[in-house]
């Protein structure tokens, strides 16, 4: 615990020598405060947001959005890949497939999903489910794979099916590649949600930060990527819970926690 509390100190500490850095650079005339704003003053919009519930209402869309994409994505690309996995013909029938569709470019993907879906919640989550599944689904692939085939023998030779072969055996020996990819994803999939926010949408985040840019609104602009930062750090720390009590089996790995 000790080791914990003195990362998150070193941790806060960074924290508040880039801010204060920055604020003193402003204040100093080295930064323009027209193009950075202050830490202070974006701390205060901050405030003054969530006091008012302005921002209530867009963090709640792009955090919908986000977790749709993630939750859809994520049950997609895990599905995928242990079809997949389990399944090498199918597997080498697929790949140039999984590998040009992966390859495309998704701010290109964007306006498509705008013309067929429209400004509302689901152009957003199809943008995000592209970039979820594709995370999620090649570790799952590789995580599955990567079982050792003597383990999978013994339990066949034990008389384990089809099923309990991946519920006992794979699933469990797959979760640390998984777990993995869901790190990685959720940030991937706020990411997703907010360009497709910010390229046309009427609530969000991305669109208050593309309304806030359109006047030269510095300070909203930074206010609002705050306010994602924050809401990143939030889900992160669910996730990381859930692995946790998940993953309580395997033995922990030194500084693994704090990451």
């Amino acid at each position: 615990m000790t080791g914990k509390r003195s990362i998150r100190i070193w941790q806060a500490g960074v924290g508040v020598i880039l801010a204060g850095s920055w604020q003193l650079a402003v204040s100093a005339g080295l930064l323009d405060k027209f193009f950075f704003s202050r830490p202070s003053d974006i701390a205060v919009r901050v405030w003054d947001q969530a006091v008012s519930g302005k921002v209530w209402p867009h963090l709640w869309t792009t955090s919908l959005e986000a977790m749709l994409s993630f939750l859809i994505g994520g049950a997609l690309g895990v599905l995928s890949g242990f079809v997949l996995a389990r399944r090498p013909f199918l597997s080498a029938v697929l790949d140039p497939y999984i590998r040009v569709a992966n390859s495309l470019p998704r701010v290109v993907l964007a306006p498509i999903f705008l013309l067929w879906f429209g400004l509302g919640v689901w152009s957003k989550v199809a943008l995000g489910v592209t970039v979820v599944f594709f995370i999620v689904f090649f570790n799952t692939y590789r995580g599955v794979r990567e079982v050792d085939p003597a383990i999978v023998s013994n339990a066949r030779m034990l008389g384990a099916n089809e099923r309990q072969l991946v519920r006992h055996v794979l699933i469990p020996s797959a979760l640390s590649w998984i777990f993995s990819s869901l790190h990685v994803a959720i940030g991937f999939a706020i990411i997703a949600v907010v360009v497709g926010e910010y390229l046309g949408a009427s609530m969000g985040i991305g669109y208050s930060i593309a309304q806030a840019e359109g006047v030269f609104d510095t300070t909203g602009v930074f206010a609002g990527m705050t306010v994602l930062a924050i809401f990143v750090l939030a889900v992160g720390a669910l996730v990381q819970r859930l692995e946790r009590r998940l993953l309580r089996w395997k033995p922990p790995q030194q500084g693994s926690a704090d990451l």
